[in-house]
């Protein structure tokens, strides 16, 4: 089983202080709510994506970039932004990117052009990386330690309830008053978000020791984290490659009209939701059998669904399976990285930000390119392809959790 490599330096996130002014659960809540938020800008084109490709006349494969920009912009931001912000207050950068994504949203509702769609997508991609990487590794700073645990499990309930709720909510809006109208609901709950962290969080001074670059190119080369990265990409690449496009293979090939697929996308992200609780409670005690399982129901899922997602329920069933496996892949991989950089928890949240993002933005354009020349059931296989690839990963490099070492 490998270990993690060598950090330069110890980088304990303790502040002075700060374990006398946490901000207990309602902060917790406030930063999930940020989440949420942002998790929900993020994928909402993946239920819109016929409306806004036919508003701009672009194709589907084209109106994909919405889920690339953000992803890759995200991947260089998580650790310019991390860096060059490290002296400032936690919960003054947090608010205001939660301030620069209702702006980013409000162009999105008023964009005269594609061109300005993706500028919106830009700025997504700026408040993804630098939000991620140092909100997902706030849980030490906000509870007490025997409460960590559970409060990164409850940030992380953000993820499949933008499923559960964000995109199906999305679906219903954007067929009832346009898919503008969407982007426009989601400025007024970033607002809201803004208000929460305002009124929750305590102010977060930064770590003693601060996320430089040099903390970063230590981590990369540790063993666990080079691992980490790798199965990041491989599980990542397989889902958002296949699901970006799982709209168009329930319009093509399960032949449902969108309030069927708002239908079956909530039905996903409620799987999403159990996944999640499951995966996070398990992830701090059993990572390999918890990742592991979770890449190899992800596979089954996408590689099934070409051949028995014809009919409503045969479809049904596999994004329930699909989004069971995949509600459990977001805090498996963070649990990784904080498993291999014990003692750098926002340096962790910065590699895992980064990799993820930038493995979304790869997996939308390659999936748009195979959509767009074959077929949204090619992708799907593909997928379930990689996703295998990725448990085998899992099962060959895991290393320990990091409460095992405590």
């Amino acid at each position: 089983m490998p270990e993690p490599g060598p950090v330069p330096e110890p980088t304990t996130e303790t502040v002075p202080g700060t374990d006398r002014r946490t901000g207990g659960l309602p902060a917790v809540l406030a930063v999930t709510t940020g989440v949420f938020a942002i998790v929900t800008t993020e994928i909402l084109p993946v239920g819109l994506l016929g409306p806004i490709g036919a508003t701009f006349r672009i194709s589907d494969g084209t109106t994909g970039l919405m889920m690339t920009l953000p992803g890759l912009v995200a991947a260089v931001a998580a650790p310019v932004v991390t860096v060059a912000t490290r002296r400032a207050d936690r919960r003054t950068v947090l608010c205001a990117l939660l301030l620069l994504l209702a702006l980013a949203d409000l162009l999105n509702a008023v964009a005269p052009a594609y061109g300005a769609v993706l500028l919106a997508r830009v700025a997504l991609g700026l408040v993804i990386g630098a939000f991620w990487s140092i909100g997902s590794g706030l849980a030490p700073r906000l509870v007490p330690a025997e409460r960590q645990a559970r409060a990164n499990t409850v940030i992380f309930t953000a993820v499949p309830l933008g499923s559960v709720l964000g995109v199906p909510a999305g679906v219903l809006l954007g067929s009832l008053a346009g898919w503008r109208t969407a982007f426009a609901a989601m400025a007024v709950l970033t607002l809201l978000a803004l208000a929460a962290l305002l009124a929750t969080l305590p102010p977060l001074p930064p770590p003693t020791t601060t996320t430089g670059l040099g903390v970063l190119r230590g981590l990369l080369t540790g063993r666990g984290t080079l691992a980490g990265l790798a199965v990041t990409f491989l599980i990542v690449l397989a889902h958002f490659g296949a699901y970006t496009y799982v709209t168009p293979f329930l319009t093509e090939v399960t032949r449902v009209g969108p309030g069927t697929i708002g239908a079956l996308l909530l039905a996903y992200g409620a799987a999403g939701l159990l996944g999640n609780l499951l995966g996070g409670a398990r992830a701090g005690r059993a990572l390999r059998p918890t990742f592991a399982a979770a890449a190899v129901l992800l596979a089954a899922a996408t590689l099934l669904l070409p051949v028995l997602g014809t009919d409503r329920p045969g479809a049904t069933a596999l994004l329930l399976l699909w989004g069971a496996a995949y509600g459990a892949v977001p805090v498996c991989s963070l649990s990784w990285f904080l498993a291999a950089a014990p003692h750098a928890p926002e340096a962790a949240g910065v590699l895992f930000t980064s990799s993820f993002q930038a493995t979304i933005g790869i997996a939308a354009l390659a999936g748009g390119g195979v959509v767009d020349r074959t077929s949204p059931g090619t992708v799907l296989v593909l997928a379930g392809l990689t996703a295998l690839l990725a448990a085998g990963t899992v099962l060959l490099t895991a290393p320990a959790p990091a409460t095992a070492r405590r």
